[in-house]
């Protein structure tokens, strides 16, 4: 057990110094003007850099991420089938689908799945 504390110590104290050596070492000295505004083709940029956002993209964005993410935790299902009980496998596929349909909903009633322009 004390092999693994120090070994674990160790790793920390190699990493941490790897890291404020690299961080010391890799500071610029100047900070140019130049190189610190955005490029445009050798131009001054014609806007600024920061344009409006549309929150309702993002929404979107977010919602597709989560019920992604939620798939993906569906796939292994089909695996397990095979393995586990009949009844035991459909009452957890239907609890999950269920929670995407009441989350689906959730965001229907709230009308973030409407485009609005």
């Amino acid at each position: 057990m004390f092999i693994m504390i120090s070994g674990a110590s160790m790793i920390m104290l190699i990493s941490s110094v790897m890291m404020i050596i690299s961080s010391i070492l890799s500071k610029k000295t100047f900070i140019d003007r130049e190189k610190s505004s955005p490029f445009e083709c050798g131009f001054d940029p014609k806007s600024s850099p920061r344009l409006p956002f549309s929150l309702q993209f993002f929404l979107i964005a977010v919602i597709f991420l989560i019920f992604d993410v939620e798939i993906t935790l569906l796939i292994p299902l089909i695996s397990i089938l095979k393995i586990s009980k009949i009844y035991l496998f459909w009452y957890v596929a239907f609890f999950f689908i269920t929670i995407l349909l009441f989350g689906l909903y959730h965001e229907w009633n709230q009308g973030a799945l409407e485009w609005a322009v």
